[in-house]
């Protein structure tokens, strides 16, 4: 049986190999690695933490909506109702959604940011 390394487990090892090399560099391109590292990291909490997130978006966004969906459709609509100002904070349920989308979005994008109310926790 042919077994492979995983997306994420690629990425991982990518974002590892440029963390070695990096104190290595001159300061430009290990500026460089440091941002391609971030990115390899962005990569795989993408890999591993997208699809969960992109379902509880979905679910959220279709309980302000009143209506199923993909995540694509539901959030184009929801976009331009926001703006439309057809959906307001008053809205019921609107602000609550949003603030577990933007989360589960940072846990992704910047996975060391303390929200008030969070705990710190280890970052690997």
């Amino acid at each position: 049986m042919i077994t492979h390394p995983r997306t994420e487990e690629l990425a991982e090892a990518v974002g590892l190999w440029i963390e070695q090399i990096r104190p290595g560099l001159d300061p430009r391109n290990g500026f460089l690695a440091r941002v391609a590292g971030n990115a390899m990291g962005t990569i795989v909490r993408e890999l591993t933490l997208g699809p969960a997130a992109e379902a509880r978006a979905t679910e959220r966004m279709a309980e302000v909506l009143g209506r199923a969906g993909t995540f694509q459709e539901l959030n184009a609509e929801l976009c331009a109702r926001i703006r439309a100002g057809e959906l307001t904070p008053e809205t019921p349920g609107l602000l609550a959604a949003l603030k577990v989308i933007a989360l589960d979005q940072l846990a992704i994008d910047q996975p060391s940011y303390r929200h008030e109310g969070q705990a710190v926790r280890e970052v690997s």
